[in-house]
This record gives structure tokens, C-alpha cells and sequence, in this order.
């Protein structure tokens, strides 16, 4: 167990092996570059994190045990994906592109876990954010509101 800067604890085990035995998924993941470019020209931007974005995607049943890890107290499994496999982060990505599939490059932008809502109109960005939230709730997903900016110019 390690302590994080916002000292919260974190548990670190050691997937090296399973990473090695993993095939890479090679979907690309966003040109960072595009996602700034695409934002040009809208008056409103809300910045948002999703909150333990890869804790939200569970784990199928049968890949559980593939996460094994015996401590001092017992023996445990993964029922979330964590972070630190091999295709964690393009895994969540292709989540977030289906979740928001009627939204992108229209009023929302992702990378990974970060969501820009982008809105040509400030008029429009509530009704755009409105959307956002209705997306989110839908899926259960969940941000971080330390790491959140609305309404920004």
C-alpha cells in the first residue's frame, strides 16, 4: 500500500506478467493535438475528469482470477479493471466513445478520462452539459468535481 499526495491509500500489485502474457489492443487512442484543435471558435467550454475513470469498468467474472492477489489476510480479485494493465487506458477510451457516440466532435471531446463540452453557442452550453449529465447518469459514470471547470471562455 502506497499514500497518495491527496492521502488517500493505494494498493500496488505487480501485473508485469500478466501485461507480458496480454496481447496489445492497438486501437489508437485521440491525436491530443485534434481534440484542442476541435475546440476553436466555441464560446463555452466545461472541462470535466471522470472520477476513478477505469474503477468504473468492471471486470468480466472469468478474467477476475487473472488479477489474483494473496495477502496477509486473505486472497483477492479485481471486480473493476486497475490501472495499471496493458490496455486499461484504450479499453476506457472505446467506452467513452460508445457512451458518447451522439455527442463527439458535435459538443463533446475525450481523452481518456478527461471530457471537454464544447459549445458554439454560450446560449447552448447548458442544454449541451444537460445532455453530458443525462449521458453520464445513463452509465452510472462519475466525476471528480476538484478536477472540474464549467463555463469557461
Amino acid at each position: 500500500m502506497v499514500k497518495k499526495a491527496n492521502k488517500k491509500w493505494k494498493i500496488c500489485i505487480d501485473f508485469t506478467d500478466l501485461n507480458r502474457a496480454c496481447p496489445k489492443d492497438r486501437s489508437p487512442l485521440q491525436r491530443i493535438d485534434h481534440l484542442v484543435d476541435t475546440t476553436t471558435g466555441h464560446e463555452l467550454l466545461s472541462f470535466m475528469d471522470a472520477l476513478s475513470g477505469y474503477r468504473q469498468i468492471k471486470m468480466h467474472v472469468e478474467d477476475e482470477e487473472k488479477t489474483l492477489s494473496i495477502m496477509e489476510h486473505g486472497t483477492y480479485c479485481y471486480k473493476v479493471m486497475p490501472f495499471v494493465l496493458k490496455n486499461t487506458g484504450v479499453t476506457y477510451q472505446q467506452l467513452v466513445n460508445k457512451v458518447f457516440k451522439h455527442q463527439m466532435g458535435r459538443s463533446v471531446e475525450a481523452y481518456v478520462d478527461d471530457m471537454v463540452v464544447k459549445s458554439l453557442k454560450a446560449d447552448k452550453h447548458t442544454s449541451d452539459l444537460a445532455e453530458t449529465f443525462a449521458t453520464l447518469k445513463k452509465y452510472n459514470m462519475r466525476l471528480n468535481p476538484n478536477k472540474c471547470a464549467f463555463d469557461v471562455t
